[in-house]
């Protein structure tokens, strides 16, 4: 392997390390923000479980990995070269942080494979990419599974309120929480087993780009070590913006509730992950969410909020296709378009994180508000007074 190939090879594993960390804290809120919004776990101890469980499920299973590696890309059909991935993983992490920025829980799944989609139609042209596996692997779990997470959902609070609707309000609360625990400690666990295969498929496909790995074949033991505990590092960081969204945006959510949420979720990404279906864990737990709001009388669905989101998973696709076009087109171009490229997605990083800090969300500020705003005055106002009007902390 020539010098050349040897350093964008590496900084291909580096940059989608990268996207594995902004995956851990941009979706650590589908593990755990239903038990933060309901008081059920502590904000530090919840990031610390699901980073934890991310690490254990990454070595559950591989099929969402081999899913990315030997069959979204027809690399038997056209020479995919690293500077293709590498472009993909930058649309997928630009749109990750844009998307954290505002708050918007999106599918951390979809961008990197829109991302990554761009980037090989613009490098390799439209015979590269498998579209029968990107609709029947990505495509059409995306639209069944929220659905499928939302109904069990709904079922399972009207079945869990038709039970306790003769216990006290604190014996249905207590019992729950404890209950809320494990639940949600099942969804980071399957987070681990869907997510953190993501980055394992796009390291292992670089790998059979430049004839480190034969075509086919699945992820090394190094690299699954290595993105799971990426994501678990990640995971441990908290998307405080994200959980405050996902967890208090769409409905008000009781203990009977959160356990409900994160036991469909839980299942369905479970099971999706043994068939290798690289589905959007995000979709999944704001469906579930959804669900419960609609299972439980007199507790609205914020639907200002669900259709914000529902625009978020719509555009997620193509725009980080876009991004990953692109990158693309600069990197391709050789050895320095590549570095390039690296250096303005490095820039675009840190403008976004400057941004971050005008409002900061925080585990001690994270269950104030429903809302994320970038204009600290804006935040000020809103959060000056409560429904008594007596201040209350950022």
């Amino acid at each position: 392997m020539d010098p050349a190939t040897l350093v964008i090879v590496g900084l291909v594993i580096v940059t989608a390390l990268t996207f594995d960390f902004t995956n851990g804290f941009h979706d650590t809120a589908n593990a755990m923000a239903t038990s933060i919004a309901t008081g059920a776990l502590k904000p530090k101890t919840a990031v610390i479980a699901a980073g934890s469980l991310n690490l254990v499920g990454a070595f559950l299973s591989v099929e969402v990995a081999k899913t990315i590696s030997g069959g979204l890309i027809n690399e038997q059909v056209v020479t995919i070269a690293p500077e293709f991935i590498l472009a993909g993983l930058i649309g997928a992490i630009t749109w990750n942080l844009l998307t954290w920025l505002v708050g918007l829980p999106s599918s951390s799944s979809h961008a990197l494979f829109g991302g990554l989609v761009g980037a090989v139609i613009v490098g390799a042209g439209v015979e590269g990419v498998n579209f029968a596996a990107v609709l029947t692997k990505i495509l059409i779990p995306a639209l069944v599974s929220p659905v499928v997470a939302g109904l069990a959902a709904f079922c399972a609070v009207k079945l869990i309120y038709a039970v306790v609707k003769r216990m006290s309000a604190d014996q249905v609360e207590s019992g729950f929480r404890h209950g809320q625990t494990v639940t949600a400690c099942l969804v980071a666990l399957s987070h681990g087993t869907n997510d953190a295969q993501k980055t394992m498929g796009i390291i292992t496909l670089t790998l059979i780009a430049v004839g480190l790995q034969p075509s086919g074949s699945g992820p090394e033991l190094w690299v699954v070590a290595i993105c799971g505990l990426t994501i678990a590092a990640g995971t441990y960081m908290g998307g405080w913006r994200v959980i405050r969204t996902l967890g208090k945006g769409l409905t008000e959510i009781s203990t009977p509730q959160g356990f409900a949420a994160e036991a469909a979720s839980a299942t369905t990404i479970l099971v999706s992950s043994h068939l290798g279906f690289a589905l959007s864990t995000t979709q999944v737990c704001s469906g579930s969410i959804i669900g419960t709001g609609l299972g439980k009388k007199g507790n609205p669905v914020n639907w200002g909020v669900a259709a914000k989101m529902l625009v978020a998973w719509l555009v997620t696709f193509p725009a980080a296709g876009m991004v990953g076009a692109l990158a693309c087109a600069l990197a391709k171009t050789g050895v320095w378009g590549t570095v390039a490229t690296v250096a303005i997605a490095v820039c675009v990083a840190l403008i976004i994180f400057r941004l971050s800090k005008r409002n900061p969300v925080n585990s001690g500020n994270v269950n104030d508000s429903h809302e994320v705003k970038l204009n600290p005055s804006v935040a000020v106002s809103a959060a000056a007074t409560t429904p008594n009007n007596q201040p209350q902390a950022a």
